[in-house]
């Protein structure tokens, strides 16, 4: 019986689809039905979709003229933090009822990172092998109708056309994660592990001033110019760190308090240090592994993070696991490590005594991703003949 149901899951994709599309679906009807909620800071009652309502008003106030990074607090709670251009593309979901839209919603990230994921040339089990890994994690940004699993998906999907020459596309979508999240700008170092990276170059240029421009297609140039503006100015002041930051990390476990711009600083340091093996630049498990590395390094540092937010974190995981690791005992134990402390320790499995007196104080989640991130960076860095190819 075991041996058939591991059979189903490891070797076939449309099991692996069809459970990503429950999981969406779940999560929408728990969400819409979920009645009103007052978040921290609010005296309103608002929707536990509120993130979808965000997106989808961005839309109508594209539309108006209205200034995007203001409170509208007669419509949801908490600001739009995300680009115009990402404003103009969720125009095409704001047309559906709310119910609908935000199970369109949750289905595109869902997809997302089921198509990016299954066109890497892995073999099936390795590819399901992620999107298992991925699920309870993948749950989390879903219940929050967050972005996050868009975001991951579309860096794989990159990378998995890049490694099939198709360069336009693969600087699409990285450029497309750039206009929901501005890290997603550290994708671009994909196209330096490649011989035609200056014809990537100025593929990433051209999408880029492409998805900068498209909401021109309903406002003026000057309305554009002061919705980035406005949005730029909005990030300048959203700098404090997160409990699951590195920099919350630190604070929780000793007692240090790290200055965010020497955190990001060190952060690019190493990332950039990566690069200097060119000559392994020809392997595919090395350029694997450095995929891996960009999805745990938007995490690790990025101030921000928090819980929906994992889901990139675990896809980074699972691509470093199936690259070099699928039979290495210890790092079976890091993926289980990760799999419990950072997926599951949120959920009913623990109870809320450990939860608010171990996990939350003590920034647990984050911790396997850190510890898991500096591996992947010896690896890359110091043992890059390690990771032979297939």
């Amino acid at each position: 019986m075991f041996k058939k149901l591991k059979d189903f899951l490891l070797q076939k994709p449309i099991a692996l689809l069809f459970i990503y599309l429950l999981l969406a679906a779940i999560a929408t009807l728990q969400e819409y039905n979920a009645g009103l909620k007052k978040f921290v800071g609010s005296t309103l009652d608002f929707t536990y979709y509120n993130n979808y309502l965000i997106f989808k008003y961005s839309f109508f106030h594209l539309l108006e003229g209205a200034d995007l990074y203001a409170w509208h607090l007669n419509e949801h709670w908490d600001l739009y933090k995300y680009s115009p251009t990402f404003a103009f593309l969720f125009g095409s979901l704001v047309w559906l009822p709310n119910g609908l839209g935000l199970m369109a919603w949750n289905s595109l990230n869902v997809l997302a990172l089921f198509f990016g994921v299954q066109n890497l040339k892995l073999k099936v089990q390795e590819r399901n092998i992620i999107l298992l890994l991925c699920a309870v994690e993948l749950f989390t940004t879903l219940q929050n109708a967050q972005s996050n699993a868009l975001i991951a998906g579309l860096i794989i999907l990159a990378f998995a056309l890049i490694e099939k020459e198709k360069f336009f596309w693969a600087c699409l979508c990285i450029a497309l994660t750039v206009y929901i999240k501005l890290f997603g700008v550290f994708a671009f170092a994909i196209c330096l592990l490649y011989r035609e990276r200056w014809k990537m170059v100025g593929y990433s240029a051209l999408a880029m001033v492409i998805l900068a421009a498209l909401p021109l297609m309903v406002t003026s140039f000057d309305q554009l110019k002061n919705c980035y503006i406005s949005w730029w100015a909005l990030l300048q002041k959203d700098y404090i760190p997160n409990h699951l930051s590195f920099v919350g990390v630190v604070k929780a476990w000793f007692g240090i308090r790290l200055q965010p711009n020497l955190v990001l600083l060190l952060g690019i340091i190493l990332f950039l240090i990566t690069l200097i093996r060119a000559k392994f630049y020809d392997q595919f498990n090395f350029r694997l592994s450095f995929l891996a590395m960009i999805l745990l390094w938007m995490i690790v540092f990025n101030h921000k993070v928090e819980s929906p937010t994992f889901i990139i974190a675990l896809a980074g995981i699972g691509v470093w696991f199936v690259s070099t690791g699928i039979e290495s005992k210890w790092k079976i134990a890091l993926a289980l490590f990760a799999w419990v402390f950072t997926s599951l320790s949120p959920t009913d499995l623990f109870p809320n005594f450990v939860q608010e007196n171990f996990f939350e104080p003590w920034s647990v989640k984050a911790i396997p991703c850190i510890v898991i991130y500096f591996f992947v960076f010896y690896e890359l860095t110091f043992r890059p003949n390690q990771l032979t190819n297939r």
